[in-house]
């Protein structure tokens, strides 16, 4: 893997935890993570994930509602 490779993979992970997290606009996340240009971050999530980042948030939506439910109980 090369250090641009790590870094993008970093980078998506943290976006995957923002997308199960948080209701931020997926335009946030990509600048949370670095990514200035969020049409390129989601061409590359599409590419490592296979799926874009909407995609990705919808079928991980139940785990953040799990997730907040956990915190108020």
């Amino acid at each position: 893997m090369s250090p641009l490779q790590y870094v993008h993979h970093v980078r998506l992970e943290e976006a995957k935890q923002l997308l199960e997290g948080s209701e931020d606009s997926i335009e946030a996340i990509a600048g949370q993570v670095g990514y200035e240009d969020a049409g390129y971050f989601a061409r590359l999530f599409k590419r490592e994930v296979n799926l874009t980042p909407a995609q990705y948030r919808r079928r991980f939506a139940g785990l953040r509602e799990v997730l907040q439910q956990g915190r108020t109980a």
